[in-house]
């Protein structure tokens, strides 16, 4: 998916001329993104800095928030076919930008971690110092604290944090046959002092159609009844996580690459107002009763030996960026 060199820009003056261009719309005057608006190919390839490029990009996400806040609070007051509060996006960045992003997932998930179990099955990175640049860019866009504060006053949460280390989140590539069972996430941080409570998941792979299956699903507290959302080209999902949000992933039907920028916020105040503690758990879907009976027994084992042995998910796994 890399661009040959030759495509590849030394200077992005245009790209911040954009930038420069953009104003903060009214809360019911969408932001359309035009042919006023198009980027020159490949600009993130300048020598400009990941944290300046995230920069730029953060505000062109704020942009896109600001003006649909009116449509955004509406969406997370009122959720649709689940009780599980969430928001959605389309258009997030201008496409080209979207595509640049796609283009930046390396061909057959070169580096990535391969995840397979019962749970799941897909293709996870943290460490994406050995990949291009615009994929810290974007990763660290959604934790730009203008995004952070766009986001937290959107949702009505307070002192809300991202995590720079990107304890299970990172980018994920999903191939035919990958799934993502029904699960509630683990509910702290690695260090357990910050409670989880945003999940950000954006997507970029162009074209997909419901047909290509890999639909992220919000399921009711009992896991029998789920709301569908397609993980469309250029669409942010943002939803709350707590003790219920079951969500999950179907399995990708098509040959196309379902591909995955994942963020997470934290706070230090509970979803509930009280302490509480559990890894992520998983079940299965209403008619796999043999995985729901081996979840239970697989969620209890792995809290007991959580909280005994104070161990999670794999500390290493960070991310790193190249400057």
């Amino acid at each position: 998916m890399n661009l040959p060199a030759y495509l590849h820009f030394e200077k992005i003056g245009r790209w911040f001329k954009l930038v420069s261009r953009v104003s903060l719309p009214t809360h019911n005057a969408p932001t359309q993104w035009t042919d006023e608006c198009e980027l020159p190919v490949n600009p993130f390839q300048a020598s400009k800095g990941i944290s300046m490029q995230s920069a730029v990009i953060a505000q062109l996400i704020v942009t896109r928030l600001e003006s649909l806040k009116s449509e955004i609070r509406h969406q997370w007051t009122n959720p649709q076919g689940t009780h599980t509060r969430h928001l959605i996006v389309d258009d997030l960045l201008p496409p080209e930008v979207a595509q640049e992003i796609y283009d930046a997932f390396p061909q057959n998930a070169n580096g990535f971690l391969n995840r397979e179990s019962f749970r799941e099955k897909k293709k996870t990175l943290t460490d994406l110092s050995q990949h291009p640049a615009i994929l810290s860019a974007i990763t660290y866009a959604m934790q730009d604290p203008t995004v952070v504060e766009a986001v937290s006053k959107l949702v009505g949460f307070e002192h809300i944090v991202p995590d720079p280390s990107l304890y299970a989140g990172g980018l994920s590539m999903m191939y035919h046959g990958d799934f993502l069972n029904p699960h509630i996430d683990n509910s702290h941080g690695a260090d357990r002092q910050l409670y989880r409570r945003l999940n950000l998941l954006y997507y970029v792979s162009p074209d997909w159609s419901v047909q290509n299956g890999g639909a992220f699903e919000l399921w009711d507290p009992l896991v029998r009844i789920q709301k569908t959302v397609a993980p469309s080209f250029n669409r942010l999902v943002v939803m709350e996580t707590n003790r219920t949000s079951w969500h999950s992933v179907s399995a990708v039907q098509g040959r196309s690459v379902r591909c995955c920028v994942s963020n997470y916020y934290f706070s230090a105040r509970s979803p509930e107002q009280t302490d509480y503690f559990h890894v992520t758990s998983f079940t299965g879907r209403p008619n796999e009763s043999g995985r729901r009976v081996w979840g239970k027994a697989d969620n209890w084992l792995r809290n007991v030996v959580s909280r005994t042995l104070r161990i999670g998910r794999n500390r290493r796994l960070v991310n790193r960026f190249r400057e």
